[in-house]
C-alpha cells in the first residue's frame, strides 16, 4: 500500500475488554486498506495479527495493555512502508461502548470529552476504560489527526420514555443514570439504512425488526428509522441469550446468589457475563461447535439452542405487537449471517403473520445482501451483512468536514 493510497482514508478503532480491532478505510469508496486484531491483551500469549497487501501475519508477542497494542499496530504500518502520522489520514474513528446521557452523535475528541467518557465509565466498566487508553495512545501518536468518538449507544438515545425507563424509584435512577441505553447501535442503524436501500424504500416508510446475532446479540424495533425498543439495557447484559452473557433474568437470582450461595458482587458479574449463555448451558459459545454436538446427540447442546431460539422469537413476539406492521425482518452479524439453522427456527410457524422462509434461499452462503423469504410471504425476510467499521468511518469523516 502506498501512502498516496492512504491519503483521506480513516483509521478505525474498536477496542475490547481484552481485544483490539482497527481497519484502515476509505469511507468513501469503502475500500479497506489494511485490518487487524489484536487479542487476550493483558495475558500471557497475547498475539496481533496485521493483513494489508494482500498478507497477512500473526506474531505472539507481550501487550501488556491497549497502548502497547495500539503502538504494535501503528508499527505494522510502518515496517510496510505506510507511516500513519504522515500519510494524510482524514481522522481516527474511534468505538466507544457507552456514551451514558450525554454523548448521543458523534463526537470530536477533546481533553474535556476524554474526561467525561472517564467520567461515566462506571456504567460500562470492561469496555469505556479500554476505549479511553486506545484513545489516549492514538492522540500520543498522531497528534496531527483529529480523533473522533462514536457511541455504541448513540442510535438508541432517543427511545420513548416507555421503553428507556426502569420502574423503579425515580429518584435513584435519575441519581444514578439508570435507564435503557441500548448497544449495537452503530450496527442497528447501519442495517437499517441498508436494509431500505435494499428494499428502493425510503427509510422512514420502513417498520423493522433488527436481529445483530453474534457473541454478543441484541434485537432492535424500529418505526420508520426511528427505534422504538431494544433488548439490551443499562448495560450489555440484558435481553438475549449471547455466547457467555445470560441476557434476561429474575433480578433476584442476583439476591439469591449472594445470599445462599455467597458469591459477591464481582463473582456475580463475572457469571453473568462470562460464564454464562451458550457457554454456560453447554460448554460452547461457537456455534459450529455448538451444532456438532447436537448433530452428536449432545442433550446439553440442543437445551442451549432451544433457550437461544425461545428468547429470540420471544422478542421478535414483542416487537412485531409493539410496531403493529412490520415490513422486513433483518438477520446480521456472525451467527445471524451465517446460521441458517437460527434463522428458520426463529421464524418457524408464523405463516399466519405473513412471515414465510424459502429454504433454498435461507440455505445459500453469500456475503451480499439478500432475501430469504418466500415470494409469498407479505413480511421481507433478510440477511444484511454490517459493517460497523464503514459505519464509523463516515460518521467519523463527516465531522471532521464540519469543521
Amino acid at each position: 500500500m502506498s501512502p498516496q493510497s492512504a491519503e483521506g482514508a480513516v483509521l478505525v478503532l474498536n477496542a475490547g475488554s481484552s481485544s483490539l480491532k482497527y481497519q484502515l478505510l476509505h469511507p468513501d469508496t469503502e475500500e479497506v486498506l489494511a485490518d487487524g486484531i489484536a487479542e487476550r491483551i493483558g495475558e500471557h500469549d497475547s498475539s496481533i495479527t496485521h493483513e494489508q497487501g494482500g498478507d497477512s501475519v500473526t506474531e505472539v508477542r507481550a501487550l501488556p495493555d491497549h497502548r502497547a497494542a495500539v503502538e504494535s499496530a501503528m508499527q505494522f504500518f510502518a515496517d510496510r512502508g505506510t507511516d500513519l502520522a504522515t500519510v494524510g489520514l482524514r481522522a481516527v474513528g474511534h468505538r466507544v461502548v457507552h456514551g451514558g446521557r450525554i454523548f448521543h452523535q458523534p463526537t470530536l475528541i477533546t481533553t474535556e470529552v476524554i474526561s467525561e467518557i472517564g467520567r461515566i465509565s462506571t456504567l460500562a466498566p470492561l469496555h469505556n476504560p479500554a476505549n479511553l487508553i486506545g484513545i489516549e495512545a492514538v492522540r500520543a501518536l498522531l497528534p496531527e489527526v483529529p480523533s473522533v468518538a462514536v457511541f455504541d449507544t448513540a442510535f438508541f438515545h432517543s427511545l420513548p420514555d416507555a421503553a428507556a425507563t426502569y420502574a423503579i424509584d425515580r429518584g435513584v435512577a435519575s441519581m444514578h443514570a439508570i435507564r435503557r441505553y441500548g448497544f449495537h447501535g452503530t450496527s442497528h442503524e447501519y442495517v437499517s439504512g441498508q436494509v431500505a436501500e435494499f428494499l428502493g424504500r425510503p427509510v422512514d416508510e420502513v417498520n423493522q425488526i433488527v436481529l445483530h446475532l453474534g457473541n454478543g446479540a441484541s434485537a432492535s424495533a424500529i418505526a420508520g428509522g426511528r427505534p422504538v425498543d431494544t433488548s439490551m439495557g443499562m448495560t450489555p447484559l440484558e435481553g438475549l441469550v449471547m455466547g457467555t452473557r445470560s441476557g434476561d433474568i429474575d433480578p433476584g437470582i442476583v439476591m439469591h446468589l449472594n445470599r445462599v450461595a455467597k458469591l459477591g458482587v464481582d463473582q456475580i458479574d463475572t457469571l453473568l457475563n462470562k460464564q454464562s449463555g451458550l457457554k454456560g448451558l453447554c460448554g460452547e459459545n461457537d456455534f459450529r461447535a455448538i451444532t456438532e454436538k447436537m448433530t452428536a446427540g449432545d442433550a446439553g447442546a440442543r437445551k442451549a439452542y432451544d433457550v437461544y431460539i425461545h428468547r429470540l422469537r420471544r422478542y421478535l413476539g414483542a416487537y412485531m405487537i409493539e410496531l403493529g406492521r412490520v415490513d422486513a425482518i433483518t438477520f446480521t452479524a456472525g451467527v445471524g449471517e451465517n446460521a441458517a439453522m437460527v434463522r428458520a427456527d426463529a421464524l418457524a410457524n408464523l405463516e399466519n403473520y405473513g412471515i414465510v422462509i424459502d429454504d433454498e434461499r435461507n440455505a445459500l452462503r453469500t456475503k451480499q445482501a439478500r432475501r430469504i423469504s418466500a415470494d409469498a410471504g407479505e413480511v421481507d425476510v433478510l440477511v444484511v451483512p454490517t459493517n460497523e467499521e464503514l459505519a464509523i468511518a463516515r460518521q467519523s469523516a463527516e465531522i471532521v468536514a464540519e469543521l
